[in-house]
């Protein structure tokens, strides 16, 4: 069967409804029931990130050198959690997925592999981290959010509660990064309210080009201030590093954060 302009190598439902892999050209991916994609891996070369979205998530890399613990909320196909483990093998790293049939699937499909180093959480995002949060506080160095069903960005994740537990979970110089919806307004609007708020304006947006995603990236206080000239030269390290579009991301952060830039960065 074609679907999406691909072959339907896998189609399911489960509580929260389908669940289809469909393959096109040597890439795989993840769809809960509409063409979006919400995960893909080229089948040639699965280290890589193949949606520009998950590669501007990578974009905290302009700002840390590397990540010892990291959390995910939203594992889906498990392609930011492959990219750590490849990259960054001291890294230890929490994943957390709502739907136990997508974990099942990043495994039986996108080639989660079964590591030491990851453990793959079935909760919601919003209850384990603000249960965690309770715990202690300075668990992690990176936090990755991309929590999204069918209908868009998942509803326990959309508040202020939500992102104060995060802010707690991470280390003073801690980084956390979220897939955000440029056009879900209500939404996008509020969470980057709430993120300038709680991170004291150290927060910089970075609109996925030709793409609906905006990605925003929040800073704690003790990651300090940045250079730009020493940021656009570890751009182009990077990026041939990891074939990723670096330059264009500085070159956006700083196009399209006029309020914030001066929290963050100095020219």
């Amino acid at each position: 069967m074609y679907k999406y302009d691909g072959l339907v190598i896998y189609q399911n439902h489960d509580d929260e409804g389908v669940l289809e892999v469909v393959e096109e050209k040597g890439i795989r991916s993840l769809h809960f029931g509409s063409t979006s994609r919400q995960s893909s891996i080229s089948l040639t070369d699965p280290e890589s990130l193949h949606l520009p979205y998950t590669r501007a998530m990578t974009s905290w890399l302009l700002f840390k050198e590397t990540v010892n613990d990291a959390l995910i909320l939203g594992l889906g196909g498990g392609s930011l959690a492959r990219h750590l483990l490849y990259h960054f093998p001291e890294c230890r790293l929490h994943a957390v997925e709502y739907r136990a049939s997508v974990v099942k699937i990043a495994r039986s499909h996108f080639g989660l592999p079964l590591d030491t180093r990851l453990k793959v959480i079935v909760d919601d995002a919003g209850n384990y981290v603000r249960h965690h949060a309770q715990s202690g506080p300075a668990q992690h160095d990176l936090i990755l959010i991309d929590t999204f069903d069918s209908e868009g960005l998942a509803d326990s994740v959309v508040s202020a509660a939500f992102f104060d537990a995060c802010n707690i979970l991470l280390k003073p110089d801690g980084i956390l990064v979220i897939n955000l919806w440029g056009n879900e307004t209500t939404a996008f609007g509020s969470c980057l309210n709430w993120l300038e708020q709680i991170f004291n304006q150290k927060v910089l947006v970075l609109p996925v080009r030709k793409r609906g995603n905006m990605i925003a990236v929040a800073l704690k206080q003790r990651t300090g201030k940045f250079d730009m000239k020493a940021l656009k030269a570890r751009a182009v390290e990077l990026e041939q590093q990891y074939q990723i579009e670096f330059p264009n991301y500085v070159k956006d952060f700083n196009t399209h954060n006029s309020r914030s830039i001066q929290a963050v960065l100095t020219k």
